[in-house]
């Protein structure tokens, strides 16, 4: 039987989609803002693992005790809409970007709007936050190219992918940037500089 382990056929590589890190991205968010009450969240609902994450940031939001607000976006012509009713509407403390590719695609459009609403934003990968956004926390993706690189190289030497496990991400980037925080005026905790990969000033 197909697995990651042992996925069958001449299919094999290195996967990104990390379901789990949206409760962790969402308890990093908590620490940043904990006076947050609730917080709103981009979603694409057509993306296959959609309601595995939404299942886990609600679990995670009732550990954490605030409140969700979810709203879906399929194009970037949603996003303006969607910051304009989190804030405006819901007024909620914090914006959450769920993994997907058409906010990666987006950086720049995504981090002036979080700075437009002034609203603090957790982001996926950190060319977020070296775009300007405020905080990202993601697989590595140069750990990912490494992997893969190395994979084609035993592919190449005679191994067979059908032998060769899908892997998962083990290294996590998590990246803070001071600029941003200081223009929303935030303090950014101790706890989290502490563990930050990356911290720009």
């Amino acid at each position: 039987m197909a697995s990651l382990n042992r996925p069958g056929g001449n299919i094999t590589g290195i996967s990104n989609i990390t379901v789990g890190l949206a409760a962790k991205r969402l308890d990093l968010l908590h620490q940043l803002k904990p006076d947050a009450a609730s917080i709103g969240i981009l979603i694409n609902p057509t993306f296959p693992t959609f309601q595995a994450i939404k299942a886990d940031l609600l679990e995670a939001a009732r550990t954490l005790r605030v409140g969700l607000v979810f709203v879906d976006v399929t194009s970037d012509i949603d996003f303006e809409p969607a910051f304009a009713s989190l804030v405006g509407q819901h007024h909620v403390g914090a914006v959450f970007l769920v993994d997907n590719p058409i906010f990666n695609n987006r950086r720049e459009q995504l981090v002036a709007l979080a700075a437009h609403y002034a609203i603090p934003t957790i982001y996926t990968f950190r060319e977020f936050a070296r775009a300007g956004g405020l905080i990202s926390y993601a697989s590595n993706l140069a750990e990912s190219y490494r992997q893969t690189g190395i994979y084609t190289g035993r592919i190449l030497k005679g191994e067979k992918p059908a032998d060769l496990p899908v892997l998962q991400p083990t290294k996590f980037d998590l990246v803070i940037n001071l600029r941003t925080a200081k223009a929303l005026g935030l303090e950014i905790p101790q706890s989290l500089l502490a563990i930050a990969d990356e911290v720009i000033e």
